[in-house]
């Protein structure tokens, strides 16, 4: 089968042929119909992420399918079930295997394209907001970087909660992805100021920082007395300054979100988030936005896309 996999974190990842997967005990083998892709296979590829899985390794970290074969001892989810499925990594080729634990029935309808770019953005975003930063209706969320993947994700949920939305993207197009999922309010990032703008519609209650840098820098200095900063990444790639004497000053706290890290030691909380998730998509509360769907040919034009901050949504390659 067709892999697109990583031998060293100074060399690009390429497609290559590889055997096809037998599952162990606990496992499923999934053909794999769409896998998502995210800042953090680019961070993986180059040795950067916070959990870095042994090389070689075929990158990609959730995807979605349909069940080929059950590994010993494992009852399920059966053979010809559609799933979705955060793996980590094995997502972009023809097939992986994957605990059948982490594995989740896709809703009737909801094509493989939009549930393989489904867990990680919708999950970070609405478990960060209602799990660690506890939005209230009637806050005022500001989403730095609102058309990204998790961005996009923050401004529908954050307006689904009952949240004022204010986003902050570059440029219009991107602007005009985050007004269509719900923001209230947009922000410039290339030509407005975000302190100033944000501090005039009253400021924040809450911000859902996936950019850091002097993004978050602007976006501290807007925040309301008690407000809550959350850490989701750094696509900017440069770590925000924190300064704990504005912190102190503006009795503001700033917490630091990583889904992937509820599985060890609060998975209920992620299932749970998930499930009210899957709910909302089946009752069409939800819209994922896919901007760019690509073959598997083409994985490394799909990353590029997010290395250098051109897509909106999420980009899905398709083995």
């Amino acid at each position: 089968m067709r892999a697109f996999r990583t031998h060293a974190h100074d060399a690009p990842p390429a497609l290559e042929d590889i055997p096809v997967p037998d599952p162990g005990p606990g496992e499923l083998r999934l053909r794999i119909a769409a896998c998502g892709l995210n800042f953090a296979d680019l961070l993986i590829a180059r040795g950067q992420y916070q959990e870095q899985p042994p090389l070689p390794l075929t990158l990609g970290m959730e995807v979605a399918g349909t069940v080929d074969a059950l590994g010993p001892d494992t009852t399920g989810p059966a053979p010809g079930t559609r799933v979705a499925v955060f793996g980590g990594q094995g997502g972009l080729a023809e097939y992986g295997v994957f605990p059948a634990a982490r594995c989740v029935p896709l809703p009737d309808g909801m094509p493989e394209t939009e549930a393989a770019g489904f867990q990680i953005a919708y999950g970070t975003s609405h478990l960060a907001l209602s799990h660690t930063a506890r939005l209230q209706p009637g806050e005022t969320l500001l989403v730095l970087g609102a058309a990204g993947g998790v961005g996009l994700t923050a401004v529908e949920i954050g307006k689904l909660m009952g949240a004022t939305v204010i986003a902050s993207a570059r440029g219009p197009a991107k602007l005009d992805q985050a007004r269509k999922a719900g923001a209230d309010h947009l922000v410039d990032s290339d030509t407005d100021d975000l302190r100033e703008a944000v501090k005039s519609l009253g400021g924040a209650d809450v911000v859902y920082d996936p950019v850091g840098g002097a993004a978050f820098t602007e976006a501290l200095r807007a925040c309301k007395p008690e407000a809550r900063m959350l850490l989701i990444g750094f696509a900017s790639g440069d770590l925000p300054e924190i300064k704990p004497n504005h912190l102190l000053v503006k009795n503001v706290s700033v917490q630091g979100f990583y889904w992937g890290g509820f599985l060890k030691f609060n998975p209920t909380a992620l299932t749970d988030s998930l499930a009210q998730l899957f709910d909302w998509y089946a009752q069409g509360r939800l819209k994922p936005h896919v901007s760019h769907t690509l073959p598997l040919d083409r994985a490394a034009e799909g990353l590029e896309l997010l290395r250098s901050r051109r897509s909106t949504g999420k980009v899905v390659i398709t083995p």
